[in-house]
């Protein structure tokens, strides 16, 4: 937590305040003080003329009063300046130590009026990092932070109720969509089984079971993007190490590239159904976009400090700069596809779009840079697990 906080400046601006009114204080105190003593004749007259009497006694032809009103001034004049000493010393002892008192108080003060907004800011966290099912409810007087902690808890009813509704919403276009694909897909096998079915209506059944293929796997892709966008229901610890050494071996058989790994543990807490989609979409992507022949991808995980890498870098056609960052938006392909290893299998281009979700969502990032050889190297970076 940074040091600059509002308590701490708070107890800076009260404590301010207190020595700049204590000074002026002094200040006057010292000036009415000054002026008083300066119409007195001082305390020790009595002895001042006492001495002078013993010395007249001593030396009879001495003036009487020039040397009387010399004695008596210059002695009220170091008594006043004894006096005005004194007092400035031990004011400003005393505003030293009354300051520091009043910083203290002024720390205390600052914390218990500050302490709603903490509330508030812990409540944001936790609903940032879990759900937008807790409210704030804040007790108290009705003032300032009490319209700010009401406000916040309105706002989290709406935010709740829409990614309720958006929910509702994806669980019954999910149904609504599959179930006409999963008909169709049936229909068109059971026509192909019949023996009697020529071959010019093999090949379209082949071609519409693929298009309708397609399709089911653009709705799942939009399923898995509009899911991540929200927050993580599953919080678990996983190894990007495990999940990638599956997702290598998932895609082991793919004809015409070479996938390597050099996988040392990176734990993570997280889904791991949602980091298996994104290990799968990384393989998935790099062996698609590669080259036709000797094509090969490099799959590493490691952990860097604090965070878990996991990074899939695959050779292919060279892919401009400028379209690197534009590659993670959905529907967006690489302009180069007729170099593609596996063009008969086109995807919806969705791939780098819900890994760039699914790391968003575990609190990560992903960064792509295109190699000077070609191809792309995508590095995905997520907070390590504690042990």
């Amino acid at each position: 937590m940074s040091g600059r906080t509002i308590r701490l400046r708070l107890t800076l601006l009260y404590a301010t305040a207190f020595f700049l009114a204590g000074a002026v204080l002094i200040a006057l105190m010292y000036f009415y003080l000054n002026q008083s003593l300066e119409r007195r004749p001082g305390a020790a007259t009595h002895k001042v003329v006492q001495e002078f009497l013993a010395n007249r006694a001593e030396r009879p032809h001495t003036g009487v009063s020039p040397v009387l009103h010399k004695m008596l001034t210059e002695q009220a004049e170091e008594n006043r300046r004894d006096t005005l000493r004194a007092m400035l010393m031990w004011s400003l002892i005393s505003l030293g130590a009354v300051g520091i008192a009043a910083g203290g108080f002024g720390w205390l003060m600052a914390g218990r009026a500050l302490n709603p907004l903490q509330r508030i800011t812990a409540t944001a966290r936790r609903v940032a990092d879990t759900s937008l099912h807790e409210r704030i409810a804040l007790d108290g007087p009705q003032d300032e932070i009490k319209d700010l902690a009401d406000t916040f808890d309105a706002m989290l009813e709406r935010l709740d109720r829409a990614f309720d509704g958006q929910r509702r919403f994806v669980a019954n276009a999910s149904h609504e969509l599959r179930t006409p694909l999963t008909i169709n897909r049936t229909l068109i096998e059971v026509a192909l089984d019949h023996p009697d079915v020529p071959e010019s209506t093999r090949r379209l059944g082949s071609t519409l079971l693929e298009v309708n293929h397609r399709h089911e796997r653009l709705i799942d892709g939009l399923l898995v993007l509009a899911t991540t966008e929200q927050r993580l229901t599953e919080h678990r610890r996983a190894d990007l190490a495990d999940i990638a050494a599956d997702a290598v071996a998932t895609h082991a058989d793919r004809v015409g590239v070479r996938i390597t790994a050099d996988l040392e543990p990176a734990p993570v807490v997280g889904d791991r159904l949602l980091l298996e989609r994104l290990a799968h979409n990384l393989l998935d992507n790099a062996v698609r976009y590669n080259l036709p022949e000797h094509g090969w991808v490099t799959v590493r995980s490691r952990a860097v400090g604090d965070r878990a890498e996991l990074t899939v870098e695959n050779s292919g056609p060279s892919v401009p700069a400028f379209e690197v960052d534009g590659l993670f938006e959905p529907f967006r392909r690489l302009t180069t596809s007729e170099r593609l290893a596996d063009s008969g299998s086109r995807g919806a281009g969705l791939g780098l779009s819900i890994v760039r979700s699914v790391t968003r969502a575990h609190g990560g990032t992903v960064r792509a840079v295109a190699r000077p050889d070609g191809g792309l190297e995508v590095t995905v970076n997520l907070p390590l697990a504690r042990s």
